[in-house]
């Protein structure tokens, strides 16, 4: 996807308080960061231009947020959404510019988020190599292990069927249970549900929007994630396992 630049974006960045260019500097500090540390932390992964962002952010001033994106372009655009919900100085909010393909340089389990978010990540279907570079691969999520407080949860969403299939295998595979699923958010129900522009535009369409809840246990995952390659065989097993009911932990 191509971002049109904006030279406004930089020297706003740079010139607000919340905002985090180089986040190795806080690995393992990232509560101390906030007016409150003691409070909930959440990630956002892939924040984008910050719509749904904003509203989560304004409707919970009470948890700590820290939302990530690698494009400065659109990182301006978040920051600008955000002062218009929760005004120029929020207080449980920061913006972190980072490769979220290396987010553990920059949080780990001193941080302990209990909460990561992300939505509507590149799919990353068009070949089959390209599926390592997913959010939700294991060599992703073997990091969000190294980070989330004990008993800690993913929130997942997106329109593609098969990121979403092929996901709830890899949180399987990483020694995640689903808490919570639903194959059309737009019907079930669930609530709270912050729609970024991503969601409204595929709704628009008539798509219908794939959200889970994965909670992480004490299970390790017993292969190397740099190295996993998910096969056809493996996938229908556990594909099959997870329609026909949660087993017990």
């Amino acid at each position: 996807m191509h971002i049109r630049k904006k030279k406004w974006a930089r020297p706003e960045l740079e010139a607000c308080p919340w905002f985090e260019p180089e986040g190795e500097q806080r690995k393992g500090r990232w509560r101390e960061a906030f007016a409150h540390p003691e409070r909930q932390l959440q990630l956002e992964m892939g924040c984008g231009k910050g719509v749904s962002t904003a509203k989560m952010a304004a409707d919970n001033p009470g948890v700590n947020y820290v939302a990530v994106d690698i494009s400065p372009d659109v990182l301006g655009d978040a920051r600008r959404n955000l002062v218009r919900a929760c005004g120029e100085n929020p207080g449980n909010i920061w913006i972190l510019r980072a490769d979220i393909a290396l987010i553990g340089q920059y949080f780990d389990r001193a941080d302990g988020p209990e909460r990561i978010i992300i939505s509507f990540c590149n799919p990353w279907t068009e070949r089959p190599k390209q599926a390592k570079r997913r959010l939700t691969h294991p060599r992703q999520l073997i990091q969000y292990r190294g980070m989330l407080a004990p008993g800690g949860e993913i929130w997942f969403k997106t329109d593609d069927d098969q990121l979403w299939e092929d996901s709830r295998v890899y949180f399987d595979l990483c020694g995640f249970v689903e808490a919570y699923t639903t194959d059309n958010l737009a019907e079930s129900g669930f609530r709270p549900n912050y729609v970024s522009e991503h969601e409204e535009k595929y709704r628009a369409q008539g798509v219908p929007i794939k959200f889970g809840i994965f909670r992480m246990t004490d299970r390790e995952p017993g292969f190397d994630p740099t190295r996993f390659r998910l096969t056809p065989g493996v996938r229908k097993q556990i594909l099959d396992r997870l329609n026909g009911g949660r087993e017990d932990e």
